[in-house]
């Protein structure tokens, strides 16, 4: 017996319907994961795009800034006439009084703006320290830094002496440390500025008869890299740029013996060539650069293969400085 008021109670869904609703909900996740997915792939392409043109803009518009570099000859010279020719104030350190002198002397005879002869022995740290206070008082702050000093006795290992080894540690590694002291605190106080390495390819690649300049050159990528880095993830954000340069030969008179096989490829560069290559470097605020360009991605590209294929690749371009005095 029934009475029309009672009703029968629900039955649950068939399986089916539940399992078509997970599906959904299934279908609607992966829509969304794949929406932020495609989001964030656009706005990486937009700030690509954004970097061209900045790196565009850099290589076009002149930079503003002082700059700093030792000059007395070779790719420092050149690297000051350049950036003289930019507009930029150029503060010329060397150990050499003539050959300073005679830069700024060029620079004024151009036309250029203002450049300033210090001297000064940058392998001594208590020098670079009175260095900056003079460049503070007569000049004001340096916002491009490069450190360009450097010297390369070239022949083997055990015929070294401990006096060269530490002299060249001095000037190519230490001096670094003593001027990135120096300027570096009020870089990044106005949270501006460049840092400019002159390392070598010897300080991506060992070479025979270069063994301590080799150590001494990778120590200076293995420095920028680390301090980029740390400011990198400095939390007051700091926009300080770094630019490592990585020449392979350049005319500058350091090695009096090359052997090139392939001089088109590998052959010695012409020290405004090489300035050149290095301001341009700079204005786009480049992080590594080597020169000749392809270098670096000739290296990069050798490393993933076997030792025994590097070494016939560095045998057949037969390319180094011969030992000399």
């Amino acid at each position: 017996m029934t009475f029309p008021h009672m009703r029968s109670a629900p039955h649950p869904p068939p399986p089916c319907h539940f399992w078509s609703r997970q599906q959904n909900n299934d279908i609607l996740m992966k829509i969304y994961f794949v929406s932020i997915l495609l989001l964030d792939v656009a706005i990486l392409l937009v700030k690509f795009m954004l970097g061209m043109i900045e790196a565009i803009y850099l290589k076009f518009v002149p930079p503003p800034e002082k700059s700093i570099s030792g000059s007395g000859h070779g790719i420092g010279r050149e690297l000051a006439l350049q950036f003289a020719s930019l507009g930029a104030t150029i503060v010329c350190i060397d150990i050499n009084e003539p050959n300073n002198k005679e830069t700024v002397k060029m620079i004024a005879e151009r036309g250029y703006p203002t450049a300033y002869s210090f001297i000064c022995d940058v392998s001594s740290r208590e020098n670079v320290l009175a260095l900056g206070k003079e460049i503070k008082e007569k000049v004001g702050d340096v916002t491009i830094l490069i450190n360009n000093a450097g010297i390369m006795p070239c022949h083997p290992f055990q015929s070294h002496t401990e006096q060269e080894i530490r002299k060249m540690f001095d000037i190519n590694v230490f001096a670094h440390f003593w001027m990135l002291e120096v300027f570096l605190p009020s870089m990044i106080e106005k949270n501006r500025g460049h840092i400019v390495g002159i390392s070598s390819m010897a300080g991506i690649l060992g070479l025979k008869n270069l063994v301590p300049y080799c150590a001494s050159k990778f120590a200076v990528r293995g420095m920028l890299e680390a301090l980029a880095e740390e400011l990198r993830e400095d939390s007051r954000n700091l926009q300080i740029k770094f630019t490592g340069i990585f020449p392979y030969m350049v005319d500058t008179g350091l090695c009096k013996r090359p052997k090139v096989r392939f001089p088109s490829l590998l052959g010695l560069v012409p020290p405004p060539e090489a300035a050149r290559q290095i301001v341009q470097a700079v204005r786009r605020e480049s992080l590594e650069v080597s020169i000749p360009s392809h270098l670096l991605f000739v290296n990069n590209m050798f490393r993933l293969f076997p030792v025994k294929v590097c070494r016939l690749m560095k045998d057949f371009l037969d390319s180094g400085c011969e030992s000399h005095d």
